[in-house]
């Protein structure tokens, strides 16, 4: 068995003999049936091989962790949910990446090794308690055997077992690892009582962080090897195009560099970054666009608009909408139409991996991904080998947002790799990184309401245009022409209008591959029913926090965050000239948030945001810490969005290319973002997204209260905003 674990590699060698040599450590495996992931009370399982934890000899903890480290902190959530059940010191745990497996370490609920979505803490909240709780009891049952006394009359505490009815005798996880190996693991373990946590609900330091600061924490860009050659590339332009010629010849007067020339990628190779770039800089290539070529941004929009004038798919019906609704212009009836633009991710780390195609059939390869396993077999089907001959080690991310959820860059690097004798870093510029990005698509929200004669909504609306991300990654047309993906938090009707109808129409843009974006498709359909909901109670005549606060009473938990929201920002109070607050309230990731934005509108039409204030109700917290942080990142994410994102295109090709021309919010701009967290004993809700969904609306609501003037489409338009005056 291992006697000291600091490498997944060593863990994993260890993992092959734990049942056959128990002297060493105790090694647990687990498996949740679907639905247990959500709720925090024990439920039943089965024990698999799902996830591992192992415990030395000196008593420390290696935990392979199933979810992506990507800056949201999941290592140290995760981690507490482990070292509390197993009762053991939170210093003594060493959270380990774990390797591509949908059978192991794929969530309880969709077998799928994938971090995104808010799903981290809800798809594991009681599945790692439960394999904590497993590995406790193993460890008080072998203390009681070796003791001869009953497994009741024992205790735990931070790694050891502790018989206080003799003397307080102690006996360490370290020595009982290997008699505990040897047990049957509980099949229903009992967990702690909600006063027995000493880690879950407390604000934890980050077990990345010191690694971070000190410059240690490896990053797949940060892969170093004998033999590494080092690669970047520039792909088509256009999508669908392909390399129509290349003149090599001021390259070849530089030494030691490779050109990779294929269908559609071009790349060069060196020794070093720097000299790979400055190789691919002197190559001219001439770009075959194909039937993209000639696409612009002014035709797409053109066809999203005239596809969102049709009639689409029905998501989500209740009462009868038609009659509710009336025709066009009528009296109580309000339409309006919302539209948001394509996005980039731009995270802080860009694409990369490092692929090494042996000579024997096989292949080794180093990086970050969001779908460890999907990568892995991306690279296996590119080699036509089986994904067995595919060795991936998997790094931290320097920023996902979702779009490590593609394995483009996987595929990319695979095929260069080929062409290279030994491992290679393929490494995009920040430019081919932006111009080469999975975009969040542009979505058009055609609306319509009526009110009744107390102001309250009685018909609701909703078509989303827009392209479907799941149909592009999977190659197959949504079923019925639905996608669901792209309706979430539309559907769910949380402000309660009798009459309700939601559709959806699939417009996929011809120059452009669409990809999930922070926040996913709530980043729009949030964006939408908020800005409507501020419309509609000024219609009503209503104010916009009252008139929400009068259709929020069968969802208690967002109408008491609601509340709170408002007291905390001092909603009604008197402002200054041109500048206003704006609300957002939502449910969406199984949370529930309240955010309330403050913003001034100078006479140039430049937006200063001043405040926020967001209301949090996530059910059962892990780490408040990280809650906070992922809200406040969230927010500040969103604002940049409706600030300033947006990507266009011109001839085919994207006209972005770095933070010049897709600008992001800096510091000096950054609001004061105040987080309240509601105490809550409900199942676990989502985090990572939730923030960044609140930001564009109630910055929107809080302009037009600032200034009157209602923006429909964003990013927000400053001409339009110039001069004019509050009300």
């Amino acid at each position: 068995m291992i006697q000291n674990i600091s490498t997944r590699r060593t863990f994993l060698k260890g993992s092959a003999a734990a049942t056959a040599t128990l002297s060493g450590g105790l090694m647990i495996g687990f498996a949740i049936p679907a639905g247990a992931q959500q709720t925090p009370k024990p439920t039943p399982y089965v024990l698999k091989p799902n996830a591992f934890i192992h415990i030395d000899a000196d008593g420390k903890v290696a935990f392979q962790i199933p979810q992506e480290e990507m800056g949201q902190g999941v290592y140290t959530s995760l981690s507490q949910l482990l070292a509390d059940e197993l009762d053991v010191a939170f210093d003594q745990v060493t959270p380990l990446p774990a390797p591509p497996d949908d059978m192991i370490y794929g969530s309880p609920q969709r077998h799928r090794q994938s971090t995104g979505g808010s799903t981290s803490i809800r798809n594991f909240y009681t599945a790692l308690r439960q394999v904590g709780a497993s590995g406790r009891a193993m460890m008080v049952e072998a203390a009681a055997r070796q003791w001869g006394v009953k497994p009741e009359t024992l205790r735990t505490e931070n790694g050891m077992v502790i018989d206080d009815a003799h003397g307080g005798r102690k006996l360490s996880y370290g020595a009982l690892a290997p008699a505990a190996a040897k047990l049957d693991a509980p099949q229903n373990p009992t967990l702690k009582t909600d006063a027995q946590l000493k880690y879950i609900g407390k604000p934890m330091h980050r077990l990345d962080s010191p690694s971070k600061v000190n410059g240690s924490a490896q990053y797949g860009i940060d892969v170093r090897m004998d033999g590494l050659k080092v690669a970047t590339l520039a792909a088509s332009p256009v999508v669908g195009g392909k390399v129509d010629h290349v003149d090599d010849s001021k390259l070849k007067a530089m030494p030691g560099v490779q050109l990779v020339v294929l269908d559609d990628i071009v790349a060069v190779v060196a020794t070093n970054f720097w000299a790979a770039k400055k190789g691919l800089d002197v190559v001219k290539i001439t770009w075959d666009g194909g039937p993209n070529g000639h696409l612009d941004s002014k035709t797409l929009m053109a066809e999203l608009r005239a596809t969102a004038a049709k009639k689409g798919v029905t998501a989500a019906e209740s009462g009868d909408a038609d009659k509710a609704l009336g025709k066009p212009g009528g009296p109580t009836r309000l339409d309006a139409t919302y539209q948001v633009p394509f996005l980039a991710h731009a995270p802080m780390e860009p694409q990369n991996f490092t692929v090494h195609v042996k000579k024997d059939g096989t292949c080794e390869m180093w990086g970050g991904s969001q779908v460890q396993t999907t990568a892995w077999r991306a690279a296996a089907t590119v080699l036509n080998i089986p994904p067995e001959k595919v060795t991936f080690h998997n790094f931290m991310l320097g920023g996902g947002f979702g779009r490590r959820l593609d394995v483009d860059m996987v595929v990319k690097a695979t095929r260069i790799a080929q062409k290279v004798d030994g491992p290679v870093k393929v490494i995009w510029t920040r430019e081919e990184d932006m111009q080469q990005d999975m975009y969040r698509p542009a979505y058009r929200n055609v609306m319509a309401a009526t009110l009744t004669k107390d102001g309250m909504i009685d018909g609701w609306m909703h078509r989303i245009a827009g392209a479907s991300v799941s149909a592009r990654m999977s190659g197959k047309p949504p079923k019925d022409g639905l996608d669901k993906g792209s309706v979430d938090a539309a559907t769910d009707n949380y402000y309660n209008a009798p009459n309700f109808r939601v559709e959806y129409i699939q417009a996929e843009p011809r120059a452009v591959n669409v990809g999930f974006w922070r926040g996913v498709a709530p980043n729009n359909t949030i964006f939408a029913i908020e800005s409507l909901m501020d419309e509609l109670a000024k219609k009503a005549g209503r104010d916009p926090v009252a008139f929400r606060l009068a259709h929020l009473d069968k969802t208690p938990r967002l109408k008491n965050a609601l509340q709170i929201a408002a007291r905390n920002a001092k909603w009604g109070e008197k402002m200054g000239p041109r500048i206003g607050k704006g609300v957002c309230a939502q449910w969406a990731f199984g949370t529930y948030i309240a955010t309330i934005c403050e913003a001034e509108v100078d006479t140039n039409g430049e937006v200063h945001v001043r405040k926020v204030h967001s209301v949090i109700d996530a059910g059962r917290i892990v780490n408040p810490d990280t809650l906070m942080a992922q809200v406040q990142g969230g927010i500040t994410f969103g604002l940049t969005a409706a600030l300033w994102g947006n990507i266009t295109v011109e001839k085919g090709r994207v006209q972005q290319a770095n933070f010049n021309n897709y600008r992001l919010m800096r510091i000096n701009e950054a609001p004061d973002i105040q987080v309240e967290i509601v105490k809550s004993t409900e199942a676990p809700g989502g985090i990572g997204e939730p923030g960044c969904t609140a930001g564009p609306p109630s910055l929107v609501n809080a302009i037009a209260a600032a200034t009157g003037v209602r923006l429909r489409e964003l990013p927000i338009d400053r001409a339009l905003l110039a001069g004019k005056s509050s009300v």
